[in-house]
Formats: structure tokens, C-alpha cells, sequence
């Protein structure tokens, strides 16, 4: 489909009719667990009025009478609609490409023999570093279309191919310039220059040095809790700075092996621990037993060959779960949630329904948004997908197809398939 991009347009009333379907996560909790991951208000034959931004009532046609006063009509016949799509973990802000490394990945090099030999993610922070600001914020807004034209109403974005202070803050302003939620992921690697002198010693200099500045910018920070980043012992000194800037604390946990990232993200309340592809039994358990949120990246194991992680086992434990993409360039070069919704279905072994939830009103608490985020509901967001279908589970049915047909957010079409 050719899509309208551009700035987002329209009225402060906007009146979407006739819709087939109206598909939301039930209720107003968040996160939701257990069965109520699964539970999804679905409205036949609808309508979505949208005033000032908000949702201003959403419900039957048959019940909805004459509208007074200016209003844009949409016109919903053969679509459906769900909430705007929340990608909580991406990043986006990035300067370069590393299809080479995807060519030798392809050829039998590993992730992690490519990291230690000088690429992976140094090889983006080369490349981001030499960008300058300027091209950082014209990467996160052209990564943002992408997003957007893929149903994502609202990105969040990592620093962390910078790992100096002046590139690690031009991350964060560009990222908050383009409309992102911006976390700073200063603990992604050690860089070179900080190699010899080893990973706690940059975790001296990023506390010192960068934290003060990038906690006015970031509303989060993350650390790469991993064999060859960051230990535990790093994790928590790193983390335990952060909060006390003010900063909401997540992590990178479980990619490559379990070292310590379930149990310390629980222990300093941290609001998610993202990947999870290679937790145990005993961190399900755990994960299940507490409130932070497992945010499940199946696009960037499918991409790098890993094994999936335990979605279904998660689920059916009682944990509260997230989708996101992962976008990035070398690991999950996929910036659309449907097709991870794809994924979540044919592989993680998730219902339509309980992927739609992860991927909205889950995604929106990791954020801090699920009080307006998330749902299609009175006095919510106008943010809403309209799936070019009569049945909103084609948006994970159809794997990489047409399915966004347009976008509405805060009330106003962002994008449209109709010419």
C-alpha cells in the first residue's frame, strides 16, 4: 500500500464509523496477568469518537445518534480497529548499518564472536559517533516513520551507541526531539577507550561524568547485564546511581545466559527486564512472583538464531508480559509489531488476544503510559490502528502483509493507506 506520510493532520473532532470491529484490552488494570491477558473487549459493528486528542466515546452504531458541532468524519467500513501499537523497547537512534555483519552472521559467525572482535554493537557506536546530532535526529524521526506506518503510535528509544558523554546526550536529546520516550543505555559495552581500564572503571566514569545530565533527559536508564558487557555487581552500582538521579531502572537480562538479571531486577524494583531467551524454570517462577515486567523480544532471536524465550511459560505462571521489536541495526532490524505479533503467535505460543495486550497496554505500564496508553476507552489517548481487515486478528494472522491500513494519534490520521 501507498501510505500518506507526513505530519500528523486532521480535526479536533474525529468521528470513525462503521468500523467492523473494536478490539481492546478489557478492563483498566495494567499490567494485566494471568487470564486477563487474554481478555479483549471486541465491539461489533462500532464506532470511535475522538475529541481533543482523547477518546471521547467508543460503542455500537446503532447507539450513536446525532453528533452536534463540527466533526471530521472517518469512514470505517471493512476495517477494524485496536489501540495504537507501544513499542517499549527499541533503538532507534543510530547512525550507519551493519549488513556486512549480517552477511558473515549469515555465513556462521556468532553474535558474540563478532562483538569481541571489534564489531556488533562498537561497530554502530563508530558509526553513530562520527554522525553528529544533527543526522542522529534525522535517524530517530526516519526510524519513527517506519515505526509509525507499522501501526506504533508511541516508541521508546535507547541511548547506548554512544558511550561517551557528549554522543550518549545528543542520543537522548535527539530521541526526545523525534517524539520518543527516552531511556540511557550508557551500560551497553565498555568502549575502547575505557577497555584497558575494564567495565567497573566505566561505570565510575558514566556515573561521574554523563549521569547528572542524562538523567534530565532520559526518564529510564538500562544496563546490559551480560557475559562480556556488564556483571551483576556493575549492574547494580550503575542502577543504584540511577535511581537515586530520579531515573526509572530497566535492564537487558537472560539474552545469552542467566547471570543475575531476574533476581536483581526484583530486588531494586526495576520496572522491566527485557529478552529473557535464556531464563530457567526458577526465573519464570520468579519473574511470576513479582512486579516487573518480562518485555519479550522474538524478532531479534529469530534474527540472530537464538532460542525463543518462554512466552507461554511466562504467561501461564502469572507474569506479566510485553512485546516489543528490538529494533536495532545488528541484531533485530524490524521496526514493525505486527509481525511481531506474528511471532508471539506461530512461536512463543500466545493467543491474538493476549499478544495484543502485551503490545499495548503492557508496553504502555513499561512506560509509565497505561493510564492513557494502551486501550481504546473514554478519556484515553486518541490513538488508534485501523487494520485493513473485518477482523482485527489479521493483524497477526497476516505475517508481513498490509495489514495497516491507517493511523490515527492523538486524534489526528498520522498515515493512511487510501490515496
Amino acid at each position: 500500500m501507498s501510505l500518506r506520510d507526513g505530519h500528523d493532520r486532521g480535526p479536533e473532532r474525529l468521528l470513525i464509523r462503521d468500523l467492523s470491529q473494536v478490539a481492546s484490552p478489557a478492563g483498566r488494570a495494567a499490567p494485566v496477568r494471568g487470564p486477563a491477558l487474554g481478555e479483549v473487549d471486541v465491539l461489533e459493528e462500532a464506532y470511535v469518537l475522538c475529541e481533543g486528542g482523547r477518546v471521547a466515546r467508543v460503542g455500537p452504531m446503532r447507539e450513536l445518534g446525532a453528533i452536534e458541532g463540527d466533526v471530521v468524519e472517518l469512514d470505517g467500513r471493512g476495517l477494524s480497529a485496536v489501540p495504537g501499537l507501544v513499542d517499549c523497547h527499541t533503538h532507534a537512534c543510530f547512525a550507519g548499518d551493519r549488513v556486512e555483519e549480517f552477511a558473515l552472521r549469515a555465513a556462521g559467525a556468532s553474535y558474540e564472536e563478532l562483538h569481541a572482535a571489534g564489531g556488533g554493537i562498537l561497530s554502530t557506536v563508530r558509526a553513530t559517533r562520527a554522525a553528529g546530532e544533527d543526522a542522529l535526529r534525522a535517524a530517530v524521526e526516519r526510524h519513527a516513520s517506519w515505526m509509525l506506518r507499522a501501526g506504533t503510535t508511541t516508541f521508546e528509544a535507547k541511548s547506548g551507541y554512544g558511550l561517551d558523554r557528549e554522543t550518549e546526550l545528543a542520543q537522548l536529546r535527539a530521541i526526545r526531539a523525534a517524539g520518543g520516550v527516552p531511556t540511557w543505555l550508557g551500560a551497553h559495552a565498555v568502549p575502547p577507550e575505557h577497555a584497558d581500564a575494564g567495565a567497573a572503571a566505566y561505570v565510575d566514569f558514566l556515573l561521574a561524568e554523563v549521569l547528572a545530565e542524562a538523567a534530565e533527559l532520559a526518564e529510564a536508564a538500562d544496563v546490559f547485564l551480560e557475559r562480556g558487557a556488564f556483571d551483576a555487581t556493575q549492574a547494580r552500582r550503575y542502577l543504584e546511581g540511577c535511581a537515586a538521579a530520579g531515573l526509572a531502572l530497566r535492564l537487558h537480562g537472560d539474552q545469552f545466559t542467566e547471570a543475575g538479571a531476574i533476581p536483581l531486577a526484583i530486588e531494586i524494583g526495576a520496572r522491566s527486564v527485557d529478552h529473557l531467551e535464556a531464563t530457567g524454570h526458577a526465573g519464570v517462577l520468579a519473574l511470576a512472583a513479582s512486579d516487573v515486567v518480562g518485555v519479550l523480544l522474538p524478532a531479534s532471536a529469530l534474527f540472530l538464531g537464538r532460542p525463543l524465550p518462554p512466552a507461554r511459560a511466562l504467561a501461564d505462571a502469572g507474569a506479566a508480559i510485553a512485546l516489543a521489536t528490538d529494533f536495532n541495526p545488528g541484531s533485530a532490524y524490524c521496526e514493525s509489531l505486527p509481525v511481531v505479533l506474528s511471532l508471539a503467535c506461530t512461536q512463543l505460543g500466545l493467543s491474538p488476544n493476549e499478544a495484543l495486550a502485551a503490545c499495548t497496554v503492557n508496553a504502555a505500564h513499561v512506560l509509565a503510559r497505561a493510564d492513557r496508553k494502551g486501550r481504546i476507552a473514554p478519556g484515553f489517548d486518541a490513538d488508534v490502528v485501523l487494520v485493513a481487515a473485518d477482523d482485527w486478528r489479521h493483524l497477526a494472522y497476516h505475517l508481513a502483509g498490509p495489514v495497516v491500513h491507517t493511523v490515527v494519534r492523538a486524534g489526528r490520521v498520522a498515515c493512511s493507506s487510501r490515496a
